[in-house]
């Protein structure tokens, strides 16, 4: 028997490295998984990298949509009967330049990713966990939803209304014994810190990235599994007497 026995989990954001990871501890915990992204082409390829450790439900949707987030609830639901974990993880980092050099557009696509996609899923999901009386919800944040720092002003604004929308729908859905937490990477070992580290300088991205190393006690960026242990804790039972909390897998970097 795994700590995730009988349960059926979405996964959002699903093809990208921390959802397939995610998705991989969660199979080996016995759970059903659900992966939902906007690329077709990378759900299948996610689907055939986890071929070894379960079959997984591959579901085309974009997070922004609100018809897109009904659909893939709807399907979960005629297909597996019940959603028990909902990592709500899908988002994007957006341009990195200072606050007046970014666009309105720019700033936008960030907030329907980041935000709006996390208010759909909680929208739609929360129901069907409400009306079980049981599910376990983990929001993706950030570090850059605790503190501020320059040049990506968009993703920190969007990282930063996760932690609302985790605690208010936290206290909503307590009634119900649904719990609603929100996980704050450091930077992970991942295509998003890649794409940020070319992004404050194309040139010189290996020292972009060694500076960011030195503002984590731990000495290094996080990999996806660090992140992936964490959201299975959150998801399984064990931690059955947490919601509303905002945890870090960060380093130590919320230590200075």
């Amino acid at each position: 028997m795994g700590r995730l026995s009988g349960k059926v989990a979405i996964i959002t954001g699903g093809a990208g490295e921390i959802g397939k990871v995610t998705a991989e501890k969660f199979l080996s915990e016995d759970s059903k998984v659900v992966l939902i992204d906007l690329s077709a082409e990378l759900l299948e390829k996610a689907k055939a990298d986890l071929a070894p450790y379960g079959e997984v439900l591959t579901i085309e949707a974009d997070v922004t949509k609100e018809a897109d987030v009904a659909n893939y609830v709807n399907r979960v639901m005629e297909k597996c009967g019940q959603i028990d974990v909902f990592f709500n993880n899908a988002g994007i980092e957006g341009k990195v330049a200072p606050l007046v050099e970014q666009s309105v557009e720019d700033f936008d696509k960030v907030l329907a990713v980041n935000v709006r996609g996390v208010f759909l899923g909680l929208k739609y999901v929360l129901p069907v966990m409400m009306k079980q009386g049981s599910g376990s919800v983990i929001n993706t944040s950030s570090v850059a939803g605790l503190h501020g720092s320059p040049n990506l002003s968009p993703y920190i604004t969007s990282k930063h209304a996760v932690v609302g929308l985790t605690k208010a729908a936290a206290v909503e859905a307590a009634k119900a014994k649904v719990r609603v937490n929100s996980i704050h990477p450091s930077p992970v070992d991942t295509r998003m810190m890649r794409s940020i580290e070319t992004g404050f300088s194309a040139d010189h991205a290996e020292f972009i990235q060694e500076e960011f190393t030195k503002a984590i006690p731990l000495g290094r960026y996080a990999e996806s599994a660090d992140v992936a242990s964490l959201v299975l804790f959150l998801a399984s039972d064990e931690s059955s007497f947490i919601t509303g909390v905002q945890y870090r897998v960060d380093g130590g970097m919320g230590s200075r």
